[in-house]
């Protein structure tokens, strides 16, 4: 297999681009946005380049892809970030030059529905980083979460090996975009757990696939974005769900169905992010919240035991939709050490 390729890291005083992929909710929600854009400034040191459907909702599919052929193709652009995600990038995939996007290889940082752009990228042999939006992350109100912060840097910034740290606390819990008094404090937490291991007997190591796990589907439904199952074969699964709060059923079908493609159990090993167990249209108590990510890792569980018995696996490690967020790369190395409890990426 031909190793992957590191795109150049970008260095304080750089321009990077904004693009929306998926949705142009920045001229809807102008307030985490601008606060991404002030820290992407202030705090890394970043000159945002804004691209015609940047803030524009509605874009079409061909108009967002030109806009992702610009900021790929713009020698002075050193990294490309997505504002935030959104439920159509499927759509932008066809529209797309591969052939650009091979010469041009830039370090591209987003998730949820971004996965359909990560996957392209990891196709094309470009390692790609999955998570730091500006609207969420860099967006987030009050402060950056340090861990977030701490992953982030280390991400757009260096290169080599990188060591994922369990938080003592979580937030899944979100205020109002449209109200400006939600920016003025950090979000309320709650205490955190931890990791939760299954099979962690034993070291696995490999180049990452995964992703959102809705998104992912969609992919797989679409036939896009997708190898031959042994071309995945030693690699390292990661995968988390969204706001939308897929049932605990739904999940398991998603990963059987996975299984009965081969596709599942061509991993050693699997980093499942914390499940996003609260969201404006499903308001879960803190008990609720707990059963509700019991019952995804249960059915997690479940589909491994069917299909993947010998699989490794991480529950709530801080990837995809919560907060804080660690930065994975799409592509790129990790090292899954169960025996010393030890997660290790490389950027």
């Amino acid at each position: 297999m031909t190793a992957p390729i590191y795109p150049t890291k970008a260095r304080p005083g750089d321009r990077v681009a904004v693009l929306s992929p998926s949705s142009g909710l920045p001229g809807l929600l102008p307030l985490p946005y601008e606060l991404g854009l002030r820290r992407l400034r202030d705090d890394f040191g970043l000159k945002s380049v804004e691209y015609p459907t940047t803030r524009k909702m509605g874009a079409t599919p061909e108009e967002r892809a030109a806009d992702i052929h610009m900021a790929f193709a713009d020698p002075e652009i050193k990294a490309v970030i997505a504002s935030i995600g959104g439920d159509d990038q499927i759509t932008v995939l066809p529209h797309l030059d591969r052939d650009l996007l091979r010469a041009n290889p830039k370090p591209f940082f987003g998730y949820s529905d971004s996965t359909n752009l990560l996957l392209c990228l990891r196709n094309l042999g470009i390692v790609s980083y999955h998570g730091g939006s500006v609207m969420v992350e860099l967006g987030r109100p009050g402060a950056m979460h340090p861990l977030t912060a701490d992953s982030l840097r280390a991400a757009l910034f260096t290169s080599g090996e990188y060591e994922l740290m369990p938080s003592n606390t979580y937030g899944d819990v979100n205020r109002p975009w449209e109200d400006p008094h939600t920016f003025e404090a950090e979000p309320a937490m709650e205490a955190a757990e931890g990791w939760s291991w299954h099979n962690g007997d034993h070291v696995a190591e490999g180049n990452s696939w995964g992703g959102n796990l809705e998104i992912l589907s969609w992919l797989l439904m679409a036939n896009r974005e997708v190898q031959p199952v042994e071309a995945y074969s030693g690699g390292v699964l990661f995968l988390e769900t969204s706001e939308e709060m897929p049932r605990a059923e739904e999940v398991y079908r998603i990963l059987r169905n996975m299984g009965e493609r081969k596709l599942l159990q061509q991993f050693p090993a699997l980093l499942m992010g914390r499940a996003k167990s609260w969201s404006f249209e499903n308001r879960l108590s803190a008990q609720d919240k707990a059963r509700f990510r019991q019952q995804q890792r249960e059915a997690v569980l479940r589909a491994l035991s069917q299909y993947a018995p010998d699989t490794m696996a991480v529950f709530d490690v801080d990837l995809g939709h919560t907060d804080p967020q660690v930065v994975i790369p799409v592509g790129g190395r990790v090292r899954v050490d169960g025996p010393a409890r030890r997660i290790v990426v490389t950027y």
